[in-house]
């Protein structure tokens, strides 16, 4: 069986088809871009330069709707994935050509100028260059995002399981259990006593799990890990 690889936009997708309030979210889209607060965002973002904006005057009718994404969305993707979702100021990979079109076209058919560009990656792609999946979005305001371009690979098709250790404490812990459980089985029968007994088992056990447990702390802490609900949006390597 080949497994296929991960498409992380259609993953995204399929969060947002999940929920009953698609139109909801829309109607909010539609009444925030007509509403005041939109024209001041836009104000205080070009008088503000030097921060990023988080809004753009989008002409709600040109829109793609099945682009728009809410936070809440992509917050729930970077941390099944361990994605991380920043500002494309620190991402390091070049932006290709068919994304600065893509930009370009949006910018003739709203109108306006796009500021406040975030990209969805993998940690890595915000230090080196690689092939992975990253997402351009561009904020609409209000926590909406509108997905301007994607570009490179997809995910491998088993970075969810491989990544799921690291989702939170609970799920890490039963990692390390389960792995030392194997490692345990993989003890032959008779090498530290003559008689096999089910006492040995769990006393070897105990002995790897504080083994592996050390090892997983060790390097969490070294290296300063965190997990993905706390990373999916810093920019900080150590974490």
């Amino acid at each position: 069986m080949i497994l296929r690889n991960t498409n992380i936009e259609d993953k995204l997708q399929a969060v947002r088809d999940k929920q009953q309030n698609h139109t909801k979210y829309l109607n909010e889209v539609q009444a925030f871009l007509d509403s005041d607060v939109m024209k001041n965002a836009k104000i205080s973002a070009e008088i503000d330069s030097v921060g990023n904006a988080n809004s753009n005057r989008f002409v709600f009718d040109a829109l793609e709707t099945d682009r728009i994404y809410h936070i809440d969305q992509i917050r729930q993707i970077c941390i099944d994935y361990r994605l991380r979702f920043l500002d494309s100021r620190y991402f390091k990979s070049k932006i290709p050509n068919a994304a600065m079109n893509q930009i370009q076209h949006l910018e003739q058919v709203h109108n306006t100028t796009l500021q406040g560009f975030k990209i969805m990656a993998p940690s890595k792609l915000f230090k080196l260059e690689d092939k992975d999946d990253p997402l351009l979005f561009a904020p609409i305001g209000n926590d909406y995002y509108y997905l301007v371009h994607k570009w490179g690979n997809d995910l491998h098709p088993l970075r969810k399981v491989l990544v799921w250790p690291f989702k939170n404490i609970v799920n890490l812990t039963i990692f390390v259990l389960l792995i030392s459980y194997l490692v345990t089985l993989l003890v032959p029968n008779g090498l530290f006593s003559k008689n096999n007994s089910t006492a040995e088992f769990w006393i070897i056990f105990f002995f790897m799990f504080k083994c592996i447990a050390s090892v997983v702390i060790f390097y969490g802490f070294a290296l300063g890990k965190n997990f993905n609900p706390a990373i999916w949006n810093s920019k900080y390597f150590n974490s």
